[in-house]
This record gives C-alpha cells, structure tokens and sequence, in this order.
C-alpha cells in the first residue's frame, strides 16, 4: 500500500511537468485541465504515504483538488438530474456542527466561570476585530456588493472547532479555546446577524430575524444535540467517535467544491484579489488577537488560544447563511476562500509555537498541562 501511494506521488510529479509543459506550448489544450486535476488528487492521495510534514496537509491537498475540479468542470458539482448539489451544504454543516457538539460537554461551558476574564477578552475580540476588518477590506479591494457581503460575512462568525485542534498543537490553553469556540457559537445567533446589518447592510439587505433563525437551525440546535449525546452517551459509540473528524473533513470538502462550481465565474474575475484578502484578514485577526490580548494582561498560553480563536472563523457556518441567503455563487466565494486559507496557516502557526516553548516551560515535560486544563481538554483530545 505505501508502495502505490508513493507511485502516486511520481505521478503528481510526472502530472506537474506535464502542465507547465503545457502551459508553455499550448495553455489553450485540452490536456491542461485533466493534468492538473490528476496532480492535485494523485498529491492528496499519495501523501498519506509519507512521514514528511506535508502528510499533515493531506486535508489541504484534497481541498485544492476540490477547488480544481471545480473550476475545470463546474458542470459536474452543480446539479445532479434536476437537483442541485447546494442544497446539500446545509444538511452537511448540521452534520458537521454535530460532531463538534460531540467533542464539547457542558462543563466546556461552565468554563466561563473558571475564567470570565479569558473569555471576555476572546469574544470581545472575536466579534470586533474580524467583523471591523472584513468591512475594511471590503471597502479597501472595492469588491462587488455581493462578495464584499461575504468577506464581513466569514469575519461575523464565530471560531471554528479546527481553531481546538491547533489550540491543542500549539500548547496554548486548550480549557480556554474549548469554552471560547462553545461560548462564541452560542452568541452567534444575536452578534452575527446584528453585525451584517449594520456593517454588510449598505452591500445586500439583511433580514436579522431569519439570520438569526437559520444560525439556530444550522448551527444552535445540532450543536445542542450533539453536547447532549456526548452527555448520555459519551463512550458507548466509539464509532462515530472515530468517524466524525473524518466526515466533518469530507462535508467541508463537499462543501468548497460546491460553492467554488457555482461561484466560479465571480472567482474568474475577482480570486487574485480575494485571496489577498484573505490573507491579510487572516494574518492581521492572529496578529491582532494576540497582541490584542497580551495588551489586555493576558499569559503566553492564553495569548496563543485568542490569537488561533480570533484569526479562524467558522467558515461552514459561513456558507451555510450564504445558502440560505441564496447568494451561494457570490456571497459564498468568501468562506470558500478564507476557510482553506485559515487551515493551512493555523496549522503552520500551531507547528511553529509547539517548537517554541514558552517562557518558563522549558524544563516541563513537553506535554504537560494544568491538571484543570487535562479535564477540560480530554474530550477534545479524544474527538
């Protein structure tokens, strides 16, 4: 097995040749398209097979094949007969929201109590600079109505659960990411819709009441669910256990591919610059979260959990109220963007503060935690 998915990785390689060979002689060919597709999903597949750094990008790897073919054959990820594929993105990112209520418990949300000061500062943050920033950019790139939306849409929603996961690799405080993706989720319903309609009102029209009433739908009611199960039933489905990450990755995959297939002509002409702000409003949300916090007498450890909390959003829940917005193919282009953009450096900040000990910590055993942040964390651990 380890043999073939190496030959895949010759063939990524021979596939990568053979593009830019082609985009040298003839960028018009037919050739083109299959090339590229097939040095995406051959690189995705093949690098499970590695135990270089770049196995940890094997997620990433798929999202850009995703991306490839939709953009080279839209066609195939729009309709299937007479049903549209978009319908599809809300049911998955209940699904998703699920299994993130999974990995939470109730105590997760008591946390709040054990520390009030972290988790004002994460949500004040949270809510402030992100949404302050989407509209900046918005203004700054001049983009269309429709898309600006979508840029103070993704910066609006609250952190995502891989935000945990990289809280987790980098020795941050994990007790405190846990209560601050939980508590900030909680308080989406209200900020928001609040905040598309006075800061992405002069774009599109907001309508709060049915904003808030999808957040709900989408996001409140299967995250309930899902502490609920994890309450009750925590242990006895080692099943789903094992297979959520797996299908949150997968329905967030689908979902990408989707939006960039319906979104492809408004990706045409205005991509180049939405990835520039993508990366400016991701860079500036770590920065300024850190920063942010640190200025607000916050330790290292913490500092690092508002920095990852700030700088990633929920992007599913992004595109999920583009969908019910039915503005998928524009206001939906942000969060596919953003959301790749924010996996692949929250896993490079993460991998550099976990080589970085912090001030003090040098001589404690690498993995060692506050035994109030072990509790608090092994749920998630195990998720």
């Amino acid at each position: 097995m380890t043999k073939l998915l190496k030959l895949l990785l010759y063939v990524s390689a021979a596939c990568l040749i053979g593009a830019i060979f082609t985009l040298i002689v003839d960028r018009d060919s037919p050739a083109l398209a299959p090339l590229i597709c097939t040095m995406f999903v051959s690189l995705a597949i093949g690098v499970r097979g590695t135990e270089t750094v770049f196995k940890s990008f094997a997620f990433t790897f798929w999202i850009f094949s995703g991306v490839t073919l939709a953009m080279f054959y839209p066609q195939y990820f729009m309709t299937v007969g007479d049903y549209q594929l978009s319908n599809l993105i809300v049911p998955l990112i209940q699904i998703i929201m699920f299994g993130m209520g999974t990995s939470l418990s109730i105590k997760d949300f008591m946390g709040v109590l054990k520390m009030p000061k972290g988790v004002a500062v994460g949500v004040f943050l949270q809510y402030s600079v992100m949404p302050l920033l989407g509209i900046s950019l918005a203004l700054l790139f001049g983009f269309p109505p429709e898309i600006a939306a979508g840029i103070v849409l993704i910066g609006s929603c609250p952190g995502g659960v891989a935000s945990n996961v990289m809280a987790f690799i980098s020795k941050a405080n994990l007790a405190l990411s846990v209560t601050l993706t939980a508590v900030s989720t909680m308080l989406a319903p209200i900020f928001t819709p609040l905040l598309m309609k006075y800061l992405a009102g002069q774009f599109v029209p907001i309508d709060v009441v049915a904003m808030m009433l999808s957040i709900f739908k989408m996001i409140i009611v299967p995250v309930v669910l899902g502490v609920a199960f994890n309450h009750f039933l925590h242990g006895r489905a080692k099943w789903l256990d094992d297979a959520m990450p797996t299908l949150s990755m997968v329905g967030i995959a689908v979902i990408i591919t989707i939006i960039t297939a319906f979104g492809r002509d408004g990706l045409l002409a205005v991509g180049f610059l939405l990835v520039v702000a993508a990366i400016i409003h991701n860079a500036a949300g770590y920065t300024l979260g850190y920063w942010g916090a640190r200025l607000l007498g916050m330790d290292e450890k913490s500092c690092r959990t508002v920095a990852l909390e700030v700088g990633m959003q929920n992007g599913g829940m992004a595109s999920g109220l583009a969908v019910a917005m039915d503005k998928v193919a524009t206001v939906g282009l942000a969060p596919a963007i953003f959301g790749p953009w924010m996996n692949i450096t929250g896993s490079t900040l993460a991998n550099y503060w976990m080589r970085k000990p912090i001030k003090g910590e040098q001589d404690e055993a690498p993995m060692a935690t506050s035994t109030e942040d072990q509790d608090s964390s092994q749920p998630d651990t195990n998720n």
